[in-house]
């Protein structure tokens, strides 16, 4: 990086694993220089710079627009579990929710930055459902005004002690997290964890030119070479 600019960050899914991990390594950032979350639950996290704007229906943000403004990045965590969630609920989340909140960022912050954490081998033509409306959903991002990367990590270990809200995912979690961190030693083009992507956002917001797609091995380059 050869200039670091202030920046005012919004995230969405902070109370979710990844965007746990995600909170955490932008709390880090002293160049971030405000905090949004727009959630359904708070974080429980306590920060000057933090501002969490709390919402039922991701659907339906017009009472909290005003607190929206100003917002020179997104990065997007928000999300359902591809495994147990039916296909219906699935591209609800993935591609109405999502391209909802991203059309409305759009039209109150021109030009900025949007940062959607996809998924490996997401593919609209996929005959595996998870992938498939991955790739629906970065399609529907692509046709906005926006500057969008999408961001491809395989598995991910969680950095911080990060923990599912699902229940069923937090005991397999608790169980495969070491394993997990030898996979990103081994595996770096496979597996990747909370820190090294939330480290690898960070890294993207400062280029003035970044990709506009970033797969697993690149994004744990970003995060390794990136300091908060």
């Amino acid at each position: 990086m050869t200039s670091i600019t202030p920046m005012h960050v919004l995230i969405t899914g902070a109370t979710g694993l990844v965007g746990q991990g995600v909170l955490h390594e932008v709390l880090r950032d002293a160049h971030v220089t405000r905090i949004t979350v727009l959630g359904r639950h708070p974080t429980g996290r306590s920060d000057p710079r933090l501002h969490e704007v709390l919402v039922q229906d991701f659907s339906d943000l017009g009472a909290v627009e005003e607190r929206l403004k100003g917002i020179d990045a997104c990065l997007y965590c928000a999300g359902a579990p591809p495994i147990g969630t039916p296909e219906d609920l699935y591209r609800h989340v993935t591609v109405t929710l999502t391209k909802s909140v991203a059309s409305t960022l759009a039209r109150l912050n021109p030009g900025m930055r949007f940062l959607y954490v996809s998924g490996a081998n997401a593919n609209a033509a996929s005959r595996f459902m998870p992938l498939r409306v991955k790739g629906e959903a970065e399609q529907a991002l692509q046709a906005l005004a926006l500057r969008c990367t999408m961001l491809r990590p395989g598995g991910i270990q969680p950095a911080h002690g990060e923990r599912s809200p699902h229940r069923g995912l937090r005991a397999l979690y608790a169980l495969g997290a070491p394993l997990m961190g030898i996979g990103v030693a081994l595996a770096p083009s496979l597996m990747t964890s909370t820190a090294l992507l939330g480290k690898a956002m960070l890294a993207l917001l400062q280029m003035p030119d970044p990709p506009a797609v970033v797969e697993n091995a690149r994004i744990n380059q970003l995060g390794k070479t990136t300091s908060s």
